[in-house]
């Protein structure tokens, strides 16, 4: 009997079991009611955090720092290197725009949840396929131990994570790679949509790295000749050909903004360094900048624009320029910026014997602009590409 009693209690053992169970997961906190150093705390607890360190260090991010020998691991700050990345080597940035913190918690409570890793990860990373097809190259580069252009992938595929933050809500960017010397306009998707030829800095005036946004197309420029050119080049022109500023149509400007005649000045008495008036090139499509300008927001005069010397194009050494971009379809760029057809298709081909007026159309919504200086990228059909250090600088921090 008493051997009966101890085979009637077994059956309940399964069922005290469940039990016990539903009673720990109802104890359980819910993540969304976690803090976020609760979240870390439970995901460092679990292998989790191990798979997700493997996983960032397959797509290029050096994961040591994230790496802590006993303890809470920096749980947050490792999923946003994943989703945004870190700020690569540029000269000015606008504005660093804040990490998008609801992704990331959202990430974090996945995690905790059970959910997979990679699934994780897809919600994070960005959604560029020229992301993708990076980390792919990535993958194989690891694997036939070609660590230095692995190097070069990982720099590149961080400039992509930190785009990633800076366009958040922007419905399209351009980025211009310097080294490569051609740009690319994308959607938010990163689904190339123009791709063209750039003619960019020379080594003694290298175009400069600027994180900014477009702020208006001007047709018909205005080419305000910069200082450093005009104290370099015009003056000592000006002032040893009295035809110089007439034949090149530029005009000698005063400090009210108004045009003066340069046969009335003593250039005998003047010096480039001390000259009191500024030079003005004319409108027209022999002037420098062409017959289009794009101004992005930056304190050192760069911008994007067409050119009087477009059979530039066709040369594979177009490190050419003062340190502007001279783009090769500047028409098509524009109306991509735009959102809309700003400008007819025969724009650059209408006859321009006389000078326009300029005109400025002011961009509806912000264009993020990134003027990069990668030495590897994926061209639309997902190849690799490699470009020379053409300002011999060392390789940029990833």
């Amino acid at each position: 009997m008493q051997m009966l009693s101890g085979l009637g209690k077994a059956r309940y053992i399964p069922l005290l079991i469940l039990f016990t169970l539903a009673i720990m997961q109802s104890c359980r906190k819910n993540p969304k009611e976690m803090t976020d150093e609760e979240l870390a705390r439970a995901i460092s607890e679990k292998k989790t955090y191990q798979q997700l360190l493997g996983l960032a260090g397959n797509a290029g991010i050096d994961t040591r720092k994230f790496e802590t020998k006993a303890g809470t691991q920096p749980v947050f700050g490792l999923l946003e290197e994943i989703a945004f990345g870190h700020k690569p080597t540029i000269r000015f940035t606008q504005k660093k725009i804040k990490s998008d913190t609801t992704l990331i918690r959202d990430a974090a409570e996945e995690l905790v949840n059970g959910q997979s890793v990679e699934k994780v990860l897809e919600k994070l990373e960005p959604v560029f396929p020229v992301y993708h097809n990076l980390k792919i190259h990535y993958a194989r580069l690891l694997k036939e131990e070609k660590k230095d252009s692995a190097a070069y992938v990982a720099q590149t595929l961080n400039a992509y994570r930190w785009i990633h933050r800076q366009i958040q809500g922007a419905p399209r960017f351009v980025m211009v790679n310097i080294r490569g010397a051609y740009l690319t306009a994308m959607d938010s998707a990163g689904q190339h949509v123009l791709t063209m030829r750039t003619v960019v800095g020379k080594r003694d005036t290298p175009t400069p790295t600027i994180d900014t946004y477009a702020t208006s197309i001007v047709t018909h420029p205005y080419w305000n000749v910069p200082k450093s050119i005009a104290i370099k080049e015009i003056f000592p022109k000006a002032a040893a050909n009295p035809e110089y500023l007439a034949k090149n149509r530029i005009q000698v400007i005063d400090k009210d903004g108004q045009a003066i005649n340069p046969e009335e000045l003593e250039w005998g008495d003047l010096t480039a360094e001390k000259f009191p008036y500024r030079f003005r090139q004319e409108t027209g499509e022999d002037n420098s900048l062409g017959l289009l300008k794009v101004e992005i927001k930056n304190p050192l005069a760069i911008y994007l624009h067409d050119t009087n010397a477009r059979y530039l194009f066709n040369s594979n050494q177009r490190w050419r320029s003062h340190g502007c971009v001279r783009v090769q379809h500047p028409t098509d760029l524009a109306n991509y910026m735009a959102g809309t057809k700003l400008l007819d298709s025969d724009f650059m081909t209408e006859p321009d014997t006389v000078s326009h007026p300029p005109k400025w159309h002011k961009l509806k919504v912000r264009v993020p602009v990134f003027l990069l200086y990668l030495p590897a990228d994926c061209n639309p059909k997902g190849d690799l590409m490699y470009f020379p250090d053409v300002y011999k600088r060392e390789t940029p921090n990833a």
